[in-house]
């Protein structure tokens, strides 16, 4: 693991369990408004840290990727908090961007993960958790977080210690 920054943490994840393991301390740190960018190439474990995050949120629902429903929600079970689920894979047009009701999702109350987010780079909250996932081998992949904001730094530094104790 290394620790770049305040900003920035870099790790490997040995296999798909860990990485829904890791994904699960991130959900159990997760606040309303927090936005969260999955980044990576198909298969790089976009979907399996994105499960743990919902295990981790609270929610009883198993999280799938959204890729034909641009957009899939999990209620937390103590509050009924949603936990908005966004894979912008098949927005190709301004007029797919309008229509997904993005600001409505931006502005619920809820907290965001977003698969391919580098297609609506622009029109994500500034404060942000960029997660850039990449194979290393066929059971291991590397995650690259970037903290963009206060906020985000802070959840970041949350996460390491749960995570990793440091």
């Amino acid at each position: 693991m290394a620790i770049l920054d305040r900003w920035t943490l870099d790790f490997v994840s040995n296999s798909e369990e860990q990485t829904v393991r890791l994904g699960v301390r991130l959900g159990e740190l997760l606040r309303p408004y927090d936005v969260i960018c999955l980044a990576g190439e198909l298969g790089a474990g976009k979907t399996a840290l994105a499960r743990g995050i919902g295990r981790g949120w609270g929610s009883a629902l198993r999280v799938t990727s959204p890729t034909y429903v641009l957009v899939n929600e999990y209620p937390r079970l103590p509050d009924g908090r949603i936990l908005y689920h966004l894979d912008c894979y098949r927005l190709e047009s301004e007029m797919d961007v309008a229509t997904a009701g993005l600001d409505d999702i931006f502005n619920s109350g809820g907290a965001v993960m977003i698969e391919w987010p580098e297609r609506i780079e622009a029109l994500i909250p500034a404060d942000r958790l960029w997660i850039a996932l990449s194979d290393v081998s066929e059971t291991r992949r590397k995650l690259h977080i970037k903290a963009v904001g206060d906020r985000s730094a802070a959840l970041l530094e949350q996460f390491r210690k749960s995570a990793f104790g440091v």
